[in-house]
C-alpha cells in the first residue's frame, strides 16, 4: 500500500513555502496559507490512502491556514476533516465557533464553510504535528445538523471512544508501510467506521449508526480495555462483561469469529508481555516469578506451564538464551 512521505527539506528553500500551499490545497481544497517567515518554512506530510479515505500525516510551523467562502466556491471536496493534534497548539474558528487545541485534541472542520485556523507552536519547541482524517461528506452516516454542531470543538482522546480512535489512527500510521493494498481497503472503512462512532458519541446521535458499526465499536472498547487491564488478576471474562454492561454470552459471541476465545487472548497478551520483559536487560535483575505477577499470572506453576506451551522453552531458556544474566534465587522453571 503506498504511503508517501513529502519533506520540504528535499527542494530548494525558495520553493517550499509555495510547495507546501499546492500540496495542502489539492486535499482541502484551496486553503489561503501565511506564515510570518516563508523563507525559512520547513515541513512534511505523508499521504495514506484507505479506499475513500485518506490519512495525512503533517508535521508544520508555526502558520495561519484560511478557506474563504470565495476559495470555498472555486472547489470544494466536500469532506469533513477530524483532526488529531499530536503536539504543538491550535486556535481555530468556523460556523461561528471558536476553540484553542492542546496536544492530544480532536477537532472537526468542514470543508465546505470558512474556516480559519492558526497554529501556535513555538519555533523554539519544534513543529506541530498532526492526524488529518479526510472523510467524504456523503458517506457520513449522520445528520448534518448534528455532525455540525461539533465542529471548532476539542474533543478528547484520552479515554473512551476518543482514545480508540486516536490509537488507531497511530497505529495504521506507524504500521502504514507493512500494510497491502487489501489491507488499507479493510483499514479504511474500518477507520471510517471508528470515526463515525467518535462522532456520533459526541453528537448524541449514536442511535443511527449501522448495527455493524456499533458492534466493531464494542469490539474495540473490549480489545483496548483488555489491553489496559492485563496486569489486573482479576480481568476475566465475567469483569470485561460487567465493565461494558453486556452479559458473558454476548462477550462470548463477539469473539466468536476470532481463532482465540476471550480467555486465551488474555493470557496471549500476558505471555507476551512477560517474554518481552524477560529479554529486556533493564529488567534482568527482576526475579520471573516477579514479572510473571506484573502481567497478572499469579500462580508460577500456571505461568511456567503456559509459557512452555506458547514458546517450546521454560522462561528461564527464554531469558538466558538472548544472554540476560542468571537471576538470584527462586526461578519458575528448572
Amino acid at each position: 500500500m503506498s504511503f508517501t512521505v513529502y519533506d520540504t527539506a528535499d527542494l530548494p528553500r525558495e520553493h517550499r513555502f509555495e510547495w507546501w500551499r499546492e500540496t495542502v490545497s489539492l486535499g482541502a481544497g484551496p486553503t489561503r496559507i501565511t506564515t510570518d517567515r516563508p523563507s525559512d518554512f520547513t515541513g512534511s506530510m505523508g499521504i495514506l490512502s484507505l479506499g475513500a479515505t485518506r490519512l495525512a500525516v503533517l508535521d508544520f510551523p508555526p502558520l495561519v491556514s484560511e478557506r474563504t467562502a470565495r476559495l470555498i466556491r472555486q472547489s470544494d471536496p466536500e469532506t469533513y476533516e477530524v483532526t488529531l493534534l499530536l503536539s504543538g497548539g491550535m486556535d481555530v474558528s468556523q460556523c461561528r465557533q471558536d476553540a484553542r487545541l492542546a496536544a492530544g485534541d480532536f477537532n472537526l472542520w468542514s470543508s465546505s464553510r470558512p474556516y480559519t485556523g492558526r497554529s501556535t507552536s513555538d519555533r523554539d519547541s519544534g513543529p506541530s504535528r498532526a492526524i488529518v482524517l479526510h472523510l467524504p461528506r456523503v458517506d457520513l452516516l449522520l445528520p448534518e445538523a448534528k455532525t455540525d454542531r461539533l465542529i471548532a470543538h476539542a474533543l478528547p482522546s484520552a479515554t473512551g471512544i476518543g482514545a480508540v480512535l486516536a490509537r488507531h489512527l497511530v497505529s495504521v500510521v506507524q504500521e502504514a508501510k507493512s500494510l497491502t493494498e487489501g489491507d488499507g481497503e479493510r483499514l479504511g472503512d474500518m477507520t471510517s467506521d471508528l470515526a463515525t462512532a467518535f462522532l456520533a458519541h459526541y453528537a448524541s446521535a449514536a442511535d443511527r449508526l449501522p448495527p455493524d458499526t456499533r458492534r466493531q465499536l464494542l469490539v474495540r472498547r473490549l480489545d483496548l480495555f483488555i489491553e489496559d487491564n492485563l496486569a489486573d488478576p482479576r480481568l476475566s471474562p465475567p469483569a470485561i462483561a460487567a465493565r461494558h454492561h453486556i452479559s458473558v454470552r454476548l462477550l462470548h459471541k463477539l469473539f466468536a469469529e476470532r481463532k482465540e476465545t476471550v480467555a486465551e487472548t488474555i493470557r496471549r497478551r500476558r505471555l507476551e508481555r512477560c517474554s518481552t520483559d524477560l529479554l529486556d536487560p533493564t529488567l534482568s535483575s527482576l526475579p520471573i516469578h516477579a514479572i510473571a505477577s506484573r502481567w497478572g499470572f499469579t500462580d508460577a506453576a500456571v505461568f511456567s506451564r503456559a509459557f512452555r506451551t506458547a514458546y517450546g522453552i521454560s522462561p528461564r531458556e527464554h531469558r538466558h538464551r538472548h544472554g540476560a544474566r542468571p537471576e538470584p534465587g527462586w526461578a519458575l522453571s528448572p
